[in-house]
């Protein structure tokens, strides 16, 4: 599995995705600047080898079942939801390529959802790892530009966040957040809970079947 990238930046021809999310420090969306990550005691025998349960935290391991089949590249402001066939319950995990410029949404295995999005660039770059979501706000706004941030949900405390923004255009960025489409932030921010993990990366490609990690 690649990553699907975007119509302004790929021209033509879709490559399915799975890695991603993004982290930023909490502002509004601005204009894009210039093209510029016991012990225990040995008298007791061991105990017996268990199989992993299926449904093994996200941040431990977790394998690409489906990719959504999107025709065509994701332009700018386009996001993609598709529940059928995916399981009610299940482990949930959000990935984010920077380069390709796709979060997706994963439950048990199944991407669900996917939407071109903002991030942060030059002085303000949305840095690569894994971070749980530690806090969800529907109606948060940011206390250091005044501006709302629909749909946040807190990567870190000092401001890294996914949210909803309606300026998810080609020329615009963020100071280092994630920012998707409002209507698919909605149901981003309903699906996930707080403790899901979100895994940002830059251009990592994953094939249907393989884990992705916690890096």
């Amino acid at each position: 599995m690649a990553s699907r990238r975007l119509a302004t930046r790929m021209g033509a021809g879709l490559v399915v995705a799975a890695a991603l999310l993004v982290l930023g420090f909490e502002v509004a969306d601005r204009p894009a600047p210039a093209p510029a990550e016991a012990r225990i005691a040995a008298a007791l025998p061991a105990p017996p080898a268990l199989a992993a349960p299926a449904s093994a935290p996200a941040d431990a391991n977790f394998v690409v079942r489906r990719i959504l089949d999107i025709p065509g590249p994701l332009k700018m402001g386009a996001y993609h939801w598709d529940e059928s066939g995916a399981p009610a319950d299940g482990p949930v995990v959000i990935t984010v390529d920077l380069e390709a410029q796709v979060l997706s949404i994963f439950r048990g295995g199944y991407e669900i959802g996917a939407a071109a999005i903002l991030y942060g660039r030059d002085d303000k770059p949305t840095p690569l790892g894994a971070f749980p979501i530690s806090q969800k706000d529907a109606r948060h706004v940011s206390n250091l530009y005044d501006a709302p941030m629909p749909y946040m949900m807190r990567l870190t405390n000092d401001g890294v966040t996914i949210h909803g923004s309606d300026s998810v255009a080609p020329g615009y960025a963020t100071h280092g957040c994630v920012a998707v489409p409002v209507p698919f932030a909605k149901k981003l921010f309903e699906t996930a809970k707080v403790g899901d993990l979100v895994i940002v990366t830059r251009g990592k490609k994953l094939q249907m079947g393989e884990a992705i990690v916690r890096t």
